[in-house]
């Protein structure tokens, strides 16, 4: 069996080197042809790249690619019956790649209708110049072996699947990964995680205020938004609609606020917005018992605003343009 492997990086050159070694030896005793898609101008060196890869870089885009165009431009280079999609900053694990890989190359365990293959992903800091652990299941899939609703940041699809599928959706700054999955089972395609260590996913420390000002700079707070307007009166828009339920409530406190300082302001009595002040103050309070730190309660709630702020932006088209732009450079 033969595999391709797609590597999209939108200026995570820093985790590239590690990303690129750890694909090389769990792929060692593989046919395999990559192929590294800078979504972004590169912002550093990149590593040098064996003649196994092929590096990909658009011509004229004034924007970033988003993260479908630039995994699509690269599984359109690549080959292979099964594809690899690895986030440049993931380091892949050799048993899981081997694990995942000898499911795919076996009809009888694969099926017709399995689609694509996920795992776990523990998350890891570089943190002024030493590592450290966070999370060590990133997307809560568990670790037992189980059907999934969609695959992300690492992905093993199988080629056919993704392609009746009709692929990564290039227009959406943002979930991408769960839109994909909506398609793929409505399709009659099934997704499974191994229940092991997949990868890990490396980043600088966060949850952080610099990360979440470079998600709104880079756009992928319009992606919740996005994927609502597509589906908007289709099958899936209750799913993703839920997705988006602490945004959503969010942003319904935020509105009551406003309600309550508009009732202040023409009846001259202050008791609506002394009131409503106890509903974000009570959020803050629960987030600092469970954070146990001020600012982390402070940017969870900022991360939810927002977020919640991207989504209605999103939904209102403010993301079209790089769209636009990434639509024409994956075609």
């Amino acid at each position: 069996m033969r595999l391709g492997v797609v590597v999209p990086c939108a200026r995570q050159e820093r985790w590239l080197p590690r990303t690129v070694a750890a694909l090389e030896c769990a792929l060692a005793n593989v046919e395999w042809q990559g192929a590294l898609v800078l979504a972004a101008p590169a912002a550093g060196p990149l590593p040098p790249l064996s003649d196994r890869w092929r590096r990909i870089e658009p011509p004229g885009t004034r924007e970033p690619l988003t993260p479908g165009a630039a995994r699509m431009l690269g599984f359109a280079a690549c080959g292979g019956e099964w594809v690899l999609f690895v986030d440049a900053d993931v380091e892949v694990d050799p048993a899981w790649v081997s694990g995942a890989l000898a499911i795919a190359a076996d009809p009888a365990r694969a099926g017709s209708a399995l689609a694509g293959l996920w795992g776990r992903l523990e998350e890891w800091f570089e943190d002024g110049g030493r590592d450290r652990p966070g999370v060590p299941d990133l997307y809560r899939v568990g670790g037992a072996e189980r059907e999934v609703d969609y695959l992300a940041t690492l992905a093993l699809y199988r080629r056919d699947a993704l392609i009746a599928a009709g692929g990564y959706d290039a227009r959406l700054h943002s979930e991408e990964d769960f839109e994909l999955g909506l398609r793929l089972r409505r399709a009659g395609y099934r997704l499974r995680s191994l229940g092991r260590l997949a990868g890990r996913h490396w980043s600088a420390p966060r949850p952080s205020f610099a990360e979440l000002a470079r998600r709104w700079r880079t756009g992928l707070c319009f992606g919740q938004g996005e994927v609502l307007r597509l589906y908007f009166g289709r099958p899936g828009f209750g799913a993703l609609l839920r997705r988006q339920a602490l945004y959503l409530a969010t942003l319904a406190m935020w509105a009551l606020g406003v309600v309550a300082l508009g009732a202040a302001l023409a009846t001259g009595d202050a008791r609506p917005l002394a009131l409503w002040a106890a509903l974000p103050l009570a959020t803050l309070a629960l987030l600092l018992a469970r954070k146990r730190s001020p600012r982390l309660a402070a940017l969870s709630l900022s991360t939810w605003t927002l977020n919640g702020i991207g989504m209605v932006l999103g939904l209102l088209g403010a993301g079209r343009r790089t769209q636009d732009t990434a639509g024409e450079a994956a075609c």
